[in-house]
């Protein structure tokens, strides 16, 4: 006779909790994989469908899904990224840079401007065009002389490709940018640490604020220097971009800084505002990356590049199970990538943290990423690597 497994399994007392199979099937768990598909568009904030209710704040606010790799799912609308212009600042920043790396500023726009005659591209073989293509006279008199029909298509034109290009530049602006390149540490193995290095931030603020000192040259500077040499040489080009900032404390309050807009005209206020970019607080990459990439999906290009400029490892408040859990952001962080790539954009992440090469391997896998070892170096690689991403 048949064994009533029900009876052998739960036994003849009541219990207090529901077998899966009690539930109806609209209220079953579902398994949500790697694979699934990317729903992560920014929305405007319901606070009825999150954890713990987000208070309204100025400005635009976006909601998005963070990946839980350990339950591997996502968060649904975990982590709220507040969208804003930097402050203005001065314009001498911009001009001073370009004056005092003139001959690197020349050779830079240079290499851009090379970018030009590939917008011309010579088409072989046709029946009518500009001249006669003589490797396919040659190829069709042999045909003939061989005793085979010979190819008619004896012409060639040169045809006008438009150069058609969107790309962002993410830019870390986590407390760690405030580091004096001569002071960082080659054996610290994640340089990225927020909480430990307020004091000395703040000390560094102080002195300036009193004229003491100017203070020593920083990451952020040598991040700055390249972004203005960037924005001359790509003025040349036609090329749609977008530079912004970012940094995060806590997932309520990751900050996504618009230096330049993506269709927003080169002027005074974009070289003013690169004079304020400065360190603020710690590296919530995920929705910094999902943000950037909803914005390029909603341009029209053929070509999008999403740049990811950092100086260390992926962390924040409670960007993890705990505060040793180093895991959890770095997995968010790929799969925000992959996310990325799935939306026809190419991402590519660069550091210039020297314990990259540790992590970058897992976190970026099989996406374009290269650790720069000396951060002097940073405004001659930056545009050599813009060029073969887009070329």
């Amino acid at each position: 006779k048949e064994i009533q497994l029900s009876g052998v399994l739960r036994g003849s007392h009541p219990s207090s909790g529901l077998y899966i199979t009690d539930l109806p099937a609209s209220a079953q768990a579902q398994e949500i994989s790697a694979d699934k598909p990317d729903n992560n568009k920014g929305q405007p904030i319901d606070t009825s469908l999150v954890e713990e209710p987000l208070r309204d704040e100025e400005g635009q606010s976006f909601l998005y899904d963070e990946w839980d790799f350990q339950s591997c799912c996502y968060r649904p609308r975990w982590c709220r990224v507040k969208e804003k212009p930097v402050a203005e600042g001065r314009a001498d920043f911009y001009k001073e840079t370009l004056a005092r790396h003139s001959l690197l500023a020349d050779q830079i726009k240079k290499q851009f401007e090379m970018l030009t005659p590939e917008l011309l591209k010579k088409l072989n073989k046709l029946h009518d065009g500009e001249e006669i293509d003589l490797n396919a006279v040659i190829e069709a008199v042999v045909d003939r002389k061989t005793g085979h029909s010979p190819d008619e298509k004896i012409y060639w034109k040169r045809r006008k490709i438009k150069r058609d290009v969107a790309v962002i530049f993410l830019l870390d602006m986590s407390s760690s940018t405030a580091n004096p390149i001569e002071d960082i540490d080659e054996e610290e193995e994640y340089p990225d640490l927020y909480f430990g290095r307020l004091e000395a931030l703040s000390r560094l603020r102080t002195q300036r604020a009193q004229g003491l000192t100017k203070g020593p040259r920083r990451v952020i500077d040598v991040e700055k220097e390249s972004l203005a040499l960037m924005i001359n040489a790509l003025e040349t080009t036609g090329d749609r971009y977008g530079i912004y900032g970012f940094s995060g404390h806590g997932r309520e309050n990751v900050e996504l800084l618009v230096i330049k807009g993506i269709d927003e005209q080169f002027s005074g206020t974009v070289e003013r505002r690169i004079d304020m970019v400065r360190p603020l607080h710690s590296t919530r990459m995920g929705p910094a990356i999902r943000h950037a990439s909803s914005k390029l999906e909603t341009c029209e290009a053929k070509t999008k590049i999403l740049f990811l400029l950092s100086d260390g490892y992926p962390q924040d408040k409670g960007y993890g199970r705990d505060s040793n859990d180093r895991e959890y952001a770095l997995h968010d962080t790929r799969m925000a990538l992959i996310e990325a790539k799935r939306k026809n954009i190419t991402p590519f992440c660069l550091t210039i943290d020297i314990a990259g090469y540790d992590y970058l391997k897992e976190m970026a896998y099989d996406i374009g990423y290269e650790v720069v070892n000396n951060i002097e170096s940073l405004p001659q690689r930056l545009p050599t690597l813009y060029k073969r991403l887009t070329s």
